[in-house]
């Protein structure tokens, strides 16, 4: 994320620290296979510019809770590796036919449609496979069965599928707010919700403890996708896929308007900084990263 204002300069130096560690593991847990094109197109969508923001999250939720983030790192790049799958079936002409995602082609636009689909599904089950094999100095097994567990109910029925599911049916629909939360805080919230319990359960976090940072990221996950589209009214194509593309759908912004988006924004912020409030000063670092979310401009 950048473009924000210069008081988070710090924060910045940490996101930028905890993303290169990210990056660098990503490159080392993706393994080698037999299937070139697929494994062009997956590394097309995983190392293109991101800001690998779940799998920070989960570090500094360890940091916060006094775990060892190192720890937490495979398990992070699980989680990111569940987004990008869910970014190339998302970008699919059956889906919602994105031509661009960050300022690039998307998978399918480069690689075919097959090769993407199939690129999306090889980034899943590695995903799981990391979890199932385990790491040394990692979590046990029935500690990662759990976060397997966890990061399976972010992307089931009642995780990101139904939020794509139901983002789907409500194209060229007036929505109620209700069903535009339920969308995204399935569609956005849920690996955020995610990524912070795993942060949480490999510091085996007390379940109060659990409870409040999932609390808070459920709250800055919907923060993240007002903003999201705020920016895409704003039409920087390199903040995500095409800007102008949800112009068929209810947003935020079509059901508040521009104010009204930013004022329950700003809302969702206080909430997600107030869940977070019995750690005292240790949960500085996710109480500026909820503000800084709120600035962002891409």
């Amino acid at each position: 994320m950048a473009d924000a204002p210069s008081e988070f300069a710090g924060l910045e130096r940490t996101l930028e620290e905890r993303r290169q560690k990210v990056e660098a593991a990503l490159r080392r847990l993706l393994l080698p296979g037999r299937a070139a094109a697929v494994e062009a197109a997956i590394a097309t969508s995983l190392f293109a510019p991101a800001k690998r923001l779940r799998p920070v999250l989960a570090l500094l939720v360890a940091e916060v809770l006094k775990g060892d983030p190192d720890a937490v790192l495979p398990a992070g790049c699980s989680i990111e590796m569940v987004h990008t799958a869910s970014l190339i079936l998302d970008d699919l002409p059956s889906m919602d036919d994105a031509q661009t995602r960050r300022g690039r082609p998307t998978c399918h636009v480069q690689h075919g449609e097959a090769n993407a689909i199939l690129a999306a599904f090889a980034l899943l089950n590695r995903a799981f496979e990391i979890l199932a094999e385990g790491w040394d100095g990692g979590p046990d097994a029935a500690a990662r069965g759990r976060v397997a567990r966890e990061l399976s109910r972010a992307i089931g029925t009642d995780g990101m599928i139904a939020g794509q599911a139901f983002d789907l049916e409500s194209t060229e629909r007036v929505i109620d707010f209700p069903t535009l939360e339920f969308i995204h805080s399935r569609k956005t919230g849920a690996l955020f919700m995610a990524a912070a319990a795993l942060g949480a359960l490999s510091a085996r976090a007390q379940p109060a403890e659990l409870a409040a940072v999932v609390a808070y990221a459920k709250n800055l996950g919907l923060a993240f996708q007002i903003v999201d589209d705020l920016i895409d009214v704003a039409g920087d194509a390199q903040a995500g896929k095409d800007t102008g593309k949800d112009l068929k759908k209810t947003t935020f912004v079509s059901f508040a308007g521009v104010d009204g988006a930013r004022a329950l924004a700003a809302e969702l912020v206080a909430s997600s900084q107030a869940a977070i409030e019995p750690f005292g000063p240790r949960a500085a670092p996710l109480a500026e990263l909820a503000r800084y979310v709120l600035v962002r401009k891409r």
